[in-house]
């Protein structure tokens, strides 16, 4: 009998000029949590594993200077750690600037009946609309985040 492989545990990453801003977007444009990672933080830069420097001030609490990530709220995570174990996008600070179009991008799904009203929340999120595409195979609108990354809502 063949056993069936355990499913990996996976993230979406995402690179950016400024990955708290990023996941604040994304948290509210989703409805997602910012990880709260401040007990790791502090224990880290206790045990002197951790600078100060490569922390900030996210919302009150200390973070990770260079990364951040948005789970969705009814998944489990790690209490300790604050680290979500089901859907997330990890956001990483880089160092260069977005250049090119992206190769892999996310699909909102509001349903047509919504779409018009999540386009307009999104975009007083800081979201911009780039095309609206109207096809035999469906209509959609692509849009930008606040650093430029496209994504659709369907």
């Amino acid at each position: 009998m063949t056993q069936t492989p355990t499913p990996l545990h996976w993230k979406l990453v995402i690179d950016a000029a400024d990955p708290h801003a990023q996941a604040d977007f994304w948290a509210a444009a989703l409805h997602y949590e910012a990880e709260d990672n401040s007990a790791l933080v502090e224990l880290l830069l206790e045990q002197g594993a951790l600078p100060a420097a490569a922390t900030v001030d996210f919302h009150g609490r200390p973070a990770f200077r260079d990364l951040i990530a948005v789970r969705h709220p009814d998944d489990p995570y790690d209490k300790e750690r604050g680290t979500g174990l089901g859907r997330r996008l990890l956001f990483q600070r880089v160092p260069e600037a977005k250049t090119v179009k992206n190769r892999l991008h996310l699909d909102l799904h509001p349903g047509p009946d919504r779409r018009e009203a999540e386009v307009e929340r999104l975009t007083a999120l800081g979201a911009s609309v780039l095309r609206r595409v109207s096809e035999p195979a469906g209509a959609w609108v692509v849009m930008t985040d606040p650093e430029g990354n496209e994504f659709c809502v369907a």
